[in-house]
């Protein structure tokens, strides 16, 4: 299995990347920069319909509500809430899915930064096509030596994380509950369910930034890019999705 995402998926970003370091006026920083945009850029169709069905389903959240109310019998409680989805074409499992999607991509373009071995070139992973440039450049702009650790660049790609996730945190729903029998439970989960995702909120950016700054500068600058890229596509959408409704 990890060979063939090997093949299908990290590669082939490996020989963009070098594709890239190959135009004279590229340094390795904004290599990573075009790589990361290029990627989220791919996967914005599916970060989209995550983002819609999210928003959505914070719309009805009062009428999900209502049906828990009204239909106490489970399978039927069930049943009625599919036929809701469908209704209000919403799939409640589509960030499930663009999740499991995007998980071996993003991963991949983690490890081409954390394992990418810049300045030196791995040849065995370049296609026929692609040349080995003769020399590569690891001061971003001129400016930070991407290739040695960077507590700004970690820190930015810190607050950017912690922006990213109070924005998703804004949109996503609450679970519905049910009153009666197991009302104890439901509110159980959903309390540990918002303790959970309150403390993600505060530790991943804390993980985030001892782990750029711990590798190196480059995996810091895909961070904070891929960050500001996914900050940049929900803050759009909910735009849209404003001039719609």
């Amino acid at each position: 299995m990890i060979a063939f995402f090997k093949t299908i998926i990290y590669t082939p970003l490996y020989n963009i990347l070098i594709l890239l370091l190959n135009v004279s006026w590229i340094d390795a920083g904004v290599a990573t920069v075009i790589l990361t945009i290029l990627v989220k850029f791919l996967l914005y169709p599916l970060s989209k319909k995550a983002m819609v069905t999210q928003a959505r389903m914070k719309e009805k959240e009062g009428e999900l509500n209502a049906i828990k109310e009204k239909y106490k019998d489970k399978q039927e409680q069930a049943v009625k809430t599919m036929e809701f989805y469908r209704v209000n074409n919403i799939n409640p499992f589509s960030n499930i899915l663009t999740i499991i999607i995007q998980i071996p991509i993003i991963f991949s373009l983690y490890y081409i930064f954390f394992k990418s071995g810049l300045p030196t070139i791995n040849s065995e992973l370049l296609y026929s096509f692609v040349k080995a440039p003769l020399s590569v450049s690891m001061n971003f702009l001129g400016l930070v030596d991407v290739s040695q650790k960077s507590i700004t660049l970690a820190f930015l790609a810190a607050i950017t994380s912690f922006w990213q996730m109070h924005l998703a945190s804004t949109s996503s729903p609450t679970l519905p509950l049910a009153k009666g029998k197991g009302e104890e439970n439901s509110n159980n989960t959903q309390d540990f369910a918002k303790m959970m995702a309150k403390q993600m909120k505060y530790t991943m950016p804390l993980i985030v930034f001892f782990i750029s700054w711990k590798i190196s500068a480059i995996v810091a600058l895909y961070w904070l890019v891929s960050n500001l890229a996914g900050i940049a596509q929900d803050i759009y959408v909910r735009r849209q999705m404003s001039k719609i409704i």
